[in-house]
């Protein structure tokens, strides 16, 4: 039975469990879920409709905003509604080749996400630091060129995750302990050694979010010494509002990320597994939800386009 159990061969179909251990309180971890999917989806929609409706917002920092409106409603869309699925009516099959696109949707996403709040520190910076040369630097072009950046950056690194997975073996185990496919959870089902997997997804983290992390402080501590050498304490309010929503955003998305990383791969058996998944699960669900609120609440003239629609 043994030798049957690993007899190495392509899945048909992955089966999704959810989030193991819990699995009797699906039912009500879906509520909050689904409302905060609604949320998102309203909340990055009207957002984005308000940035391209208004000529005014047609600005760099509005521009970066829009592009990570989208990749926040194509992050909740790629992971939310099969969740729910599997939460209400327990439909946790998924396809091979269906889970292999999910994982490549979803840290192809994160990634360019990433990209994106790198450009977002920048714009501000350029705009606090160098506020005459901001139209110049940052034209339309320059913006379209950096957001195609971010997504051939992303697409470079996320696509050798998807022949990593597609050179493995897999055994007939076919049950994913998650709510969605990623890349670690597929290549575990594997009978050959996964050890290449692990290095490039580890390197792969700590590389992109480690660096773009790097860049995003110092764009902000050079911010912080312009902002205090400014001279009037209106001037240096006006600056910091600025740069608020910025660093909740950022606070949000990499805060998650980094904690759901770090303990899933060093936690080990410390930290129970429905907590490693139910952080995962949130990560995808709870930034797209409050981006738009955030810039919402803290930019008067997004707020003021809004009410006057």
């Amino acid at each position: 039975m043994a030798d049957v159990n690993h007899t190495a061969f392509r899945p048909g179909t992955f089966l999704l469990v959810g989030i193991p251990g819990l699995e009797k309180f699906h039912l009500w971890i879906s509520l909050p879920f689904f409302s905060m999917y609604i949320f998102a989806l309203l909340g990055n929609l009207v957002l984005l409709f308000t940035i391209v409706r208004e000529q005014s917002l047609h600005k760099p920092m509005y521009l970066f905003l829009s592009a990570l409106t989208v990749a926040d409603l194509l992050l909740s869309t790629t992971t939310v509604p099969r969740m729910l699925a599997i939460f209400w009516f327990r439909v946790g099959d998924i396809s091979f080749g269906a889970c292999i696109a999910q994982m490549f949707l979803i840290h192809f996403i994160s990634v360019a996400e990433s990209a994106i709040l790198v450009a977002m520190a920048f714009d501000r910076y350029v705009a606090i630091c160098n506020p005459l040369r901001y139209v110049t630097l940052l034209t339309h072009s320059v913006i379209w060129r950096i957001e195609l950046a971010a997504v051939v950056r992303s697409f470079c690194i996320v696509l050798p995750c998807v022949f990593l997975l597609l050179r493995l073996s897999y055994c007939r185990n076919r049950v994913i302990p998650h709510s969605y496919c990623e890349h670690m959870g597929v290549a575990r089902l594997a009978c050959t050694s996964i050890k290449v997997n692990a290095v490039y997804g580890l390197t792969v983290a700590l590389l992109s979010a480690g660096i773009d992390v790097v860049f995003i402080a110092v764009s902000y501590g050079l911010i912080l010494r312009a902002v205090f050498q400014l001279p009037s304490a209106g001037a240096r309010r006006k600056a910091m509002s600025t740069c608020g929503s910025h660093l909740c955003i950022i606070f949000l998305f990499y805060t998650p990320a980094f904690f759901s990383f770090l303990t899933h791969r060093f936690g080990g058996h410390s930290i129970p597994r429905h907590v490693h998944i139910l952080l995962a699960c949130l990560y995808v669900v709870v930034p797209p939800m409050l981006n738009p609120i955030i810039y919402g609440v803290n930019n008067k003239q997004i707020r003021e386009t809004v009410m006057s629609m």
